[in-house]
């Protein structure tokens, strides 16, 4: 008989034997249990985590109004005339006659050069010319009694012939000596350094006592007229059609300048003129504006907001520009629904409206949108709308009293339409809404 006895557990006891087969099973129950539990704690995460907490946002309502259509972009502030005054002879700069900064007219007298030796030089030319003008008058003199004398056959003709010629020949020196003088006198007037365009005149670049020389690069001082000035900004090509059927239509449309914080505004003006071609480069295309700038507000090469208004658009669907997104569905926004929670919503865009976007299809007037927070949304998110004006301090509750819930937007705006129609006096508000009937947390 064969015997087990070489074999690994043939001398195991017997109940050692049967046990084995159940510690196995009761280890691999464990197992799949903890795997299951894995599984259901994690799958039960995933489906409460978008549900787990309110997301705080700021809305507004959709409107519909007569909305102005207006094009925003930076601009620089030109000036219309730039000219470097500079002397047209050599010369000590002996006077000055303005202060630095000080408003200049044209014509006005600037500075003068020493005058003592363009005044020897005007002496020169105009002795040189009494000189010859002295010598014409006496050749005239003599053709003359030439000519009386040829008339009595006293005088070949050949005399009379050659006092004539003799006579033009002065009277050719005589001009070559007036052109002298006229150039003697010019050089003298240069001597006086006057403004060509009227302006502002900037720091002197040459001091008293210095030599200054016609072909001098930095010149005495700079003069730049700032009334009127320009403002020379550029906008992108898909805004060029927009611009250029307002633009026929009127001639003169109105532009307004803004400070770099876009806050307050400094001037307006009218539109000037639009280059003839478009960047290559950029896709934009470059426009001037004129403005009267009788307060001196705009300064030279300063950096301003322009607004380009091109008329208005009525009944127009307009949202804070804010609330619109640009994502891989194109242009969208964030939707408030009944049930607290937003769908994302895709939209066509029209024209900019100030700080508003015309809405030409996906919205309709009195939806609410989410103006503040979208980047915590996702489509189906839960939201609470929120006060961004009010301070923490006054969202939060006194110790001990209970916080009324804040009313929908769009009821409000319900209970807003109903008081208007039936003429009441008092109009229930939203502490979350703006007079406006935007809520608050958008821009105004």
């Amino acid at each position: 008989p064969l015997s087990l006895s070489g074999y690994p557990g043939a001398n195991m006891p017997k109940n050692v034997k049967l046990r084995r087969p159940f510690l196995i099973a009761i280890v691999s129950l464990i197992i799949i249990l903890v795997i299951w539990g894995i599984y259901w704690i994690v799958a039960k995460n995933r489906a409460v985590t978008p549900r787990a907490g309110a997301v705080a946002v700021g809305v507004a309502t959709v409107r519909m109004e007569n909305a102005p259509l207006q094009i925003n972009a930076l601009g620089t502030v030109d000036s219309t005339y730039t000219a470097t005054v500079r002397s047209r002879v050599d010369g000590e700069l002996v006077r000055l006659h303005f202060r630095e900064g000080q408003q200049v007219k044209a014509g006005q007298l600037l500075a003068e050069l020493d005058p003592r030796p363009f005044k020897a030089e005007l002496m020169q030319a105009e002795g040189q010319l009494m000189r010859d003008k002295a010598l014409l008058e006496n050749a005239r003199l003599d053709l003359q009694r030439y000519r009386q004398l040829l008339e009595q056959n006293s005088i070949a003709k050949q005399q009379v012939d050659t006092q004539a010629s003799l006579v033009k020949q002065y009277e050719g020196t005589v001009r070559l000596d007036q052109g002298n003088v006229d150039n003697a006198r010019l050089q003298l007037e240069y001597s006086r350094i006057t403004a060509p365009i009227s302006g502002r005149v900037g720091l002197r670049q040459v001091d008293l006592g210095n030599i200054v020389h016609a072909s001098d690069t930095n010149g005495i001082v700079t003069i730049t007229q700032e009334q009127p000035i320009n403002v020379f900004f550029s906008i992108p090509e898909v805004d060029l059609t927009q611009v250029l059927k307002a633009y026929r239509t009127n001639r003169n449309l109105a532009v307004s300048a803004w400070d770099r914080e876009n806050r307050n505004r400094l001037s307006e003006g009218t539109l000037l003129a639009i280059d003839n071609q478009l960047s290559t480069d950029t896709g934009t295309i470059g426009i001037k504006a004129r403005f009267d700038n009788a307060d001196s507000a705009l300064f030279p090469n300063q950096f301003v907001n322009v607004h380009l208004h091109l008329g208005s658009q009525p009944d127009a669907v307009v949202v804070p520009t804010v609330a619109v997104q640009l994502g891989k569905l194109g242009h969208t926004v964030y939707r408030i629904n009944d049930n607290d929670t937003v769908s994302l919503v895709k939209v066509k865009t029209g024209a900019t409206s100030g700080e508003n976007t015309i809405i030409e299809e996906g919205l309709e007037p009195g939806q609410i949108v989410v103006i503040d927070g979208v980047d915590k949304l996702r489509d189906g998110s839960k939201i609470r709308i929120v006060n961004r004006a009010i301070s923490t301090e006054e969202q939060q509750p006194a110790t001990g009293q209970t916080q009324e819930p804040a009313a929908r937007p769009a009821e409000n705006a319900k209970t807003e339409t109903a008081g208007a129609s039936s003429g009441e006096a008092k109009t229930p508000v939203s502490p979350n809404a703006t007079p406006s009937g935007h809520a608050a947390g958008g821009r105004q």
